[in-house]
């Protein structure tokens, strides 16, 4: 867990670190908000387009192998970010970044299906995702840090030096990861062989009492529909915010990248307790739809709050709080709900499905906030859109889910 937690963070400082990096690249290489928007959205096509094949080899080669070639591969595309110059090659190597990342959340949270059974799931995967808030604590004062004091070094730009930097600790996780990851838990050195039959038992026969076991069954699945939904709603959110918290940032008046990197040290850290309280109280209650639907309603109301940055920055800044907090907890309290029911090789296929469906969320999330602020030069419009779809989320789980099937 900790060296998944650890690729969590790398993960989504490389995916979003061109949120920090807009700052500065957008009037280095005349780009438009439109131009950003799109960019930083169609990662998600690439992610999209190989997400579940990616799963499925992971299924057949293990974690191990398939991990490491993710991480390397994502390491290696998100440095080459760095030599940029037209709104073309912009697209090409976020579409080239989604392509290699694809595999590694579904991969991560098959990998957990493998481990631990369904009820002690939702606290594991909110540790998995302590990642989001932690890359929020650490990665925004790094990233702002390396734009404001690297800038210009060597005759490189800031934003350069961002994509570079951070880069570097992808691969080399990515080697940690093919020498230390076990792919079951029968290959564990570290567990006695009573303590492996006694962890198989309970997770074998969890499984027989889960749903589509077969591959085309969860590609016919009203329910496998009904979950990417939800998801999408929420992943609507969470780019926003991973995309754009830096300039909800700065249009409160703040500028200097540093100081905005500081900025989000306050929403993640009150998101990562929260989110791990939320995480405990769920697996020790057995209950999920009220523990998800309730920080997606928080974090509408947080999105709503936020188009008031003009007229009052406090009322904006505990908007922002307030949507970070319901974001980043909605997340991990979300995967409880698929890995409650799908089983077999279907988890892999479904749960990827899932994903890459949501993530969908995260194309048209980024591109429509910025041609609406393109044409609107506020972010307002697009910030009650993301709220709307998080409040539409939350209506979806309480009247659509049925409690028998997810409080396990």
């Amino acid at each position: 867990m900790p060296i998944m937690l650890l690729a969590y963070i790398i993960a989504y400082i490389d995916r979003v670190n061109v949120g920090f990096a807009k700052l500065q690249m957008l009037s280095d290489l005349k780009f438009s908000e439109s131009v950003y928007g799109l960019g930083a959205g169609i990662f998600f096509l690439g992610y999209f387009l190989f997400e579940v094949p990616s799963n499925l080899i992971l299924h057949k080669v293990g974690a191990r192998v398939w991990i490491c070639r993710v991480l390397v591969t994502w390491g290696i595309i998100s440095g080459c970010t760095a030599l940029v110059r037209t709104p073309a090659e912009f697209y090409t190597m976020r579409l080239l970044l989604g392509i290699a990342e694809s595999g590694f959340f579904p991969g991560m949270i098959l990998y957990i299906t493998y481990w631990f059974p369904s009820h002690r799931r939702a606290a594991i995967v909110a540790l998995l995702l302590t990642g989001m808030p932690i890359a929020g604590i650490f990665g925004g004062p790094i990233s702002g840090a390396i734009m404001r004091f690297f800038a210009g070094s060597h005759g490189i730009a800031g934003w350069q030096w961002l994509f570079l930097l951070e880069a570097v600790p992808a691969v080399l996780l990515g080697i940690v990861v093919f020498f230390s990851f076990d792919d079951r838990v029968l290959h564990a050195k570290w567990l006695t062989p009573e303590e492996k039959a006694t962890v198989a038992a309970e997770i074998d026969e969890e499984a027989t009492a889960k749903t589509h076991q077969t591959i085309l069954s969860v590609f016919t699945s009203s329910r496998i529909l009904l979950m990417a939904s939800i998801y999408f709603g929420i992943e609507m959110g969470s780019y926003a915010i991973g995309f754009w918290l830096p300039t909800i940032i700065r249009e409160t008046g703040v500028t200097d990248p540093f100081q905005i990197g500081l900025r989000t040290i306050v929403p993640y850290s009150l998101a990562l307790v929260f989110m791990i309280f939320t995480g405990r109280h769920s697996d020790r209650t057995r209950e999920r739809r009220w523990h998800l639907a309730g920080p997606c309603i928080l974090a509408a109301t947080g999105f709503v709050l936020c188009t008031q940055g003009a007229s009052s920055p406090a009322l904006a800044a505990i908007g922002m709080n307030l949507a970070v907090v319901g974001v980043v907890t909605s997340v991990p309290m979300f995967w409880a709900l698929p890995t409650s029911f799908l089983g077999g090789a279907a988890a892999a296929a479904g749960i990827a499905l899932v994903n890459c469906t949501g993530n969908l969320g995260g194309f048209f999330s980024p591109a429509i906030i910025g041609i609406l602020k393109t044409h609107t030069g506020t972010l307002n419009s697009g910030l009650l859109l993301i709220a709307a779809c998080m409040l539409a989320s939350a209506v979806l789980i309480l009247t659509l889910v049925p409690a028998k099937l997810v409080n396990r």
